[in-house]
């Protein structure tokens, strides 16, 4: 068989399926017409079954928040949160566990953080996955990660109780604390030093600003009573009191959030989209509504054949 000849091979069984299909609803129009009180019963009893599931307290929702990762890798971290995505590897003296097993907490996830702009701050999470790590552009931040789960409405008002649970399941791991230890001592000296450097800095800057009497300093001559050490020097020693500032800041807002091994940046939020929404799941009942009532009035249409091949 050559090319041709399995192209036209698909496309006749393209063609059969669809034929056949068509004869399937068009028997379906005709037995729901023939039987429409058992049809529009069955579609009925389907919709009301949608909007009973689709109520406030049975409708399930995304929940989402931002941990920063202080310390361990990103394999590290995704082996610490195996245990919420598999319950039978949970510990079973573990907070989480009746959240868990009562369904109260559905579904754990990872999703990975991205940085788009190469400067080192969140611009989206990557939902959908499409994102490779060899993507030098979109780059997968290695010190945070987006954790999900799904809760009905009714377990929403139970969500700091969740989140008090999943992370001291994280910060109990001993390869997350062996990881922050050594990361939350080289920040504190990351720290010391950054403010050692900032404070040699303004010093250095004050001596040239206000040491009238070196030989080096010249007088503005416009008469605002300002001196400067050459204007290029000046400039160059202002930029780099700006990006040690930076760096000072940066490593100061590290440290004060590196608590633990596992912090949130925000707390759990809910996503306000449900998950399937009530639309989808009348439609969803309807269809099977709709089939399993022609699937009883088929019945109903072929009894005497049925009756004869059982009595045969």
């Amino acid at each position: 068989m050559n090319f041709w000849d399995l192209c036209v091979a698909i496309a006749r069984a393209i063609g059969q399926g669809v034929v056949a299909l068509w004869r399937v609803v068009a028997r379906m129009i005709r037995l729901t017409w023939k039987y429409w009180y058992i049809v529009v019963t069955l579609i009925v009893l389907g919709i009301a079954a949608a909007i009973f599931h689709t109520r406030p307290d049975n409708i399930m929702y995304r929940v989402n928040a931002t941990a920063l990762i202080n310390g361990a890798s990103m394999l590290q971290f995704e082996e610490a949160f195996q245990p919420l995505r598999s319950s039978c590897l949970l510990p079973p003296d573990a907070a989480i566990n009746p959240y868990i097993y009562g369904r109260r907490a559905q579904r754990f996830d990872l999703f990975r953080v991205i940085d788009a702009k190469a400067d080192e701050t969140a611009d989206y999470v990557d939902f959908k996955r499409k994102i490779k790590v060899t993507d030098t552009v979109n780059v997968q931040m290695q010190d945070r990660v987006n954790i999900q789960f799904r809760v009905q409405g009714y377990t929403i008002p139970l969500i700091p109780e969740i989140e008090k649970a999943v992370l001291d399941l994280l910060n109990s791991n001993e390869g997350l604390q062996q990881a922050y230890t050594v990361y939350r001592k080289n920040l504190e000296e990351e720290v010391a030093f950054n403010h050692r450097q900032t404070v040699k800095l303004d010093s250095l800057t004050s001596a040239y600003y206000y040491n009238a009497g070196s030989t080096n300093v010249t007088a503005d001559k416009s008469g605002t009573g300002v001196n400067f050490y050459g204007d290029r020097k000046i400039r160059i020693f202002l930029k780099e009191i700006y990006k040690q500032q930076l760096h000072t800041q940066l490593a100061d807002y590290k440290l004060q959030l590196a608590t633990a091994p596992v912090v949130l940046e925000n707390h759990f939020t809910v996503d306000p989209k449900p998950v399937k929404s009530r639309l989808f799941w009348i439609i969803v009942c309807f269809l099977l509504g709709w089939c399993g009532g022609c699937l009883i009035a088929e019945v109903i249409d072929q009894r005497k054949a049925i009756y004869a091949w059982l009595k045969a």
